[in-house]
């Protein structure tokens, strides 16, 4: 039983820095730790793009605010004064903690790589500053079983080949949207899996493909999906050559342009779910939801183990398996009671 804990704020971004602003604007020091500190491989392309933007916001406060001082020189008073200019702003709780962790990562790597140049300079961000608290946060409410075939059965009426084909297989394999747009049109030459001994199992497994996790290459994973999975996407690529024989995009999951098919940005996946809203009737829709679907139907309704969910949604722990599972927890508070 989740609980809803109050409404829901509608929270404001900061503009980017532009990069005439960072060339000719910020401190030449700051401007250099910062692009040693981004260079480090272990940061993914998409972590890299959020930590420049955060950090370059941090470069111009720091000119504005904290007379364009080297950030060796900074000190904690300067990292309250800067977390208190963010609340200010009316960021969202998960974005100033962002802010915050990119700020602290930088002063971390100075404390260790830059030791020679400034032996007396330590984190800002230390415990003395108070942390953010969360933010109200909406009850999460997971597809049943019922919704997800009602969807289903719209989508196959109206002949939308490839959304059908994306909720089977993101439902089917409880993947991410950056996950599902990688899927390779190849996956309908596969047999089903066999394992060491031959035998052949009752799914399918995908190619590799870059999952969540650290580093550049985060982790590669190849994704486990079912019979009517398949089904769908053979489908879709069979309906979209009939449109295009000449198809060469090696992608799953497109656009038609002028040039031919191109692959979907991760984005439009939030745009269908909010058709998905309007054909339940409003109720919230989003991509990762299908992720928590799959797994609180796997172990609340199928019986299955959350081992067996975490292999799927390949969790290292199944401590994080369990964050995803939503359970009613009113007949235990019966029982009590």
């Amino acid at each position: 039983m989740t609980i809803l804990r109050g409404e829901q704020m509608t929270y404001k971004k900061i503009d980017e820095v532009s990069e005439e602003f960072w060339e000719n604007e910020v401190n030449e020091i700051n401007k250099e730790l910062i692009e040693d500190f981004l260079s480090q491989s272990h940061l993914s392309p998409k972590t890299l793009k959020q930590y420049r933007s955060a950090l370059r916001i941090f470069a111009k406060w720091v000119h504005d605010y904290a007379r364009n001082k080297p950030i060796p020189e900074l000190k904690p008073r300067d990292a309250l004064k800067y977390q208190n200019w963010l609340i200010d702003k009316e960021l969202s709780p998960n974005s100033i903690k962002f802010k915050r962790a990119a700020v602290s990562s930088l002063c971390g790597f100075i404390e260790i790589y830059y030791n020679d140049e400034y032996p007396m300079f330590r984190n800002i961000f230390t415990k003395a500053i108070p942390s953010i608290p969360k933010a109200n946060v909406k009850e999460k409410m997971p597809l049943t079983k019922e919704e997800i075939n009602k969807l289903i059965t719209y989508l196959e009426k109206e002949k939308d080949w490839q959304k059908l084909a994306w909720v089977l297989f993101t439902y089917s394999t409880g993947c991410r949207r950056e996950e599902s747009r990688q899927l390779l049109t190849e996956v309908v030459t596969y047999n089903k899996y066999k394992d060491k001994n031959g035998n052949e199992k009752n799914f399918y497994v995908t190619h590799p493909i870059r999952a969540k996790g650290r580093g550049r290459e985060g982790k590669i994973r190849r994704f486990a999906f079912d019979e009517k999975a398949m089904q769908a996407i053979k489908k879709w690529v069979e309906y979209r050559k009939s449109i295009i024989p000449d198809d060469d995009c090696p992608y799953v999951f497109v656009k038609k342009t002028k040039d031919g098919y191109k692959q979907l940005s991760a984005n439009t996946f939030n745009l269908w779910c909010d058709k998905f809203s309007e054909i339940l009737g409003g109720r919230p829709v989003h991509p990762h939801l299908f992720r928590s679907s799959r797994a609180t139907n796997a172990v609340v309704d199928e019986g299955k183990s959350i081992e067996a969910v975490q292999a799927l949604l390949g969790h290292e722990s199944p401590s994080t398996t369990q964050i995803y599972v939503v359970k009613d927890n009113t007949d235990e508070l019966d029982e009590l009671f």
